[in-house]
């Protein structure tokens, strides 16, 4: 009989063997390549569902967060000028509220300069625009085809009359008004929380990582700093960039005489914040004030003066101004460009690739100062 009697020792062993691989069965069908494929797609679906729900809020409190981002970015912009005055023993109240009344009075310049242009000659843009007018319309009914009869014209005329005498014309003018009232909250908005951007920003941003310790705190700091960094280095390029296309437009539209040459140089520069389609809505805006107002030569050479500088931008200024803080693709700036005019309209288009420079300034400081994350390192030597 002892023959056949198990050893206690190898029955316990057994029995543990046993609950293991009871324990263990529910669990191997996210050990094998198709359960780890499952749970890396449960991840993506939670992060999608996550940043589409930060899309929606941000979409929905746009009166609070497109001034927040506005205030971040100045505040970035005009970190330098902090820091250099307080090195210098200028008190904090006294530096934020000399940088604030700069970035108020430069403001208030270009919306004064604007409507003060646009005011000045509006009579002679309005005469001459409808003289060119005319003359459209009298070239089109020389043309061997019936392509505009005077019984259309006096159609749309009286189409147009009647929208503007509706009711609907009359809602669309109240919903201007609230735009209006929204549009000077959100400025009333930004200058405050810039404000304090400007005064507590380095304070804020300490209590922010409080949570952050070791390692993790390290990331955080270099995370923001560089954050800080391309936003700034972005804005003051661009800017630059902006104000030497604006003074070299302005110069020939001023020998070309061609009406509204300062509003339309204010709107070259404000257009060269969204990049590559900001200098071609410019470019065509200021032939098309030429083309009423001056004939259609007039109108080609500003085409041919806008070319210049914009080859003159792209060839010598961006890349020796905007080189190191921002290096995106044309690709990557046009999906931006997209992706935030689809979601913010045109504030969206103009925040959307200094938002991108910013994250991938993060991705290439994420694990070192000159490490970017790993899934971003490139994988093989460049080619030359």
């Amino acid at each position: 009989m002892g023959l056949f009697r198990k050893d206690p020792q190898r029955v316990r062993l057994e029995s543990q063997d046993v609950v293991l691989k009871a324990t263990r069965a529910p669990w191997s069908l996210w050990t094998d390549s198709f359960g780890r494929l499952s749970i890396r797609s449960i991840q993506i679906i939670v992060v999608v569902i996550v940043a589409v729900a930060i899309i929606f809020a941000f979409q929905q409190l746009t009166l609070v967060t497109i001034p927040l981002m506005i205030a971040l970015i100045l505040s970035c912009a005009f970190n330098p000028v902090m820091s250099w005055m307080r090195q210098r023993g200028v008190p904090s109240l006294l530096a934020t509220m000399i940088t604030l009344l700069g970035i108020v009075v430069i403001m208030g310049a270009l919306g004064w300069l604007i409507v003060w242009a646009v005011l000045d000659q509006w009579d002679e843009l309005y005469s001459q625009a409808e003289e060119g007018f005319q003359h459209l319309l009298a070239w089109l009914q020389t043309l061997p085809f019936d392509f505009l009869q005077p019984d259309q014209i006096d159609e749309w005329i009286d189409t147009l009359v009647g929208f503007l005498t509706s009711a609907q014309f009359g809602s669309g003018a109240i919903a201007g008004v609230s735009a209006v009232a929204s549009f000077v909250t959100g400025l009333v908005l930004m200058v405050t929380v810039l404000f304090f951007f400007l005064k507590d920003g380095p304070q804020m941003w300490e209590f922010l990582l409080r949570p952050f310790h070791g390692q993790s705190y390290v990331r955080a700091r270099r995370v923001g700093d560089k954050t800080v960094s391309t936003l700034g280095s972005y804005v003051r390029g661009t800017a630059t960039v902006a104000a030497v296309d604006a003074v070299g437009i302005l110069i020939g539209l001023l020998i070309l005489q061609v009406p509204l040459a300062i509003p339309l140089a204010v709107l070259v520069f404000l257009l060269a914040f969204i990049p590559i389609v900001g200098a071609t809505v410019a470019g065509i805006l200021a032939a098309l004030v030429a083309l009423v107002a001056n004939g259609w030569v007039n109108a080609l050479i500003v085409v041919g003066i806008v070319i210049l500088v914009n080859q003159l931008e792209g060839n010598f200024l961006q890349p020796f101004l905007m080189g190191r803080s921002m290096r995106l693709h044309a690709f990557v700036i046009l999906v931006a460009l997209t992706v935030g005019t689809v979601l913010g309209g045109i504030v969206g288009a103009v925040l959307a690739v200094p938002i991108t420079a910013a994250l991938w300034g993060v991705i290439k400081v994420w694990d070192g100062p000159q490490l970017p994350a790993r899934w971003a390192r490139p994988k093989q030597p460049a080619s030359n």
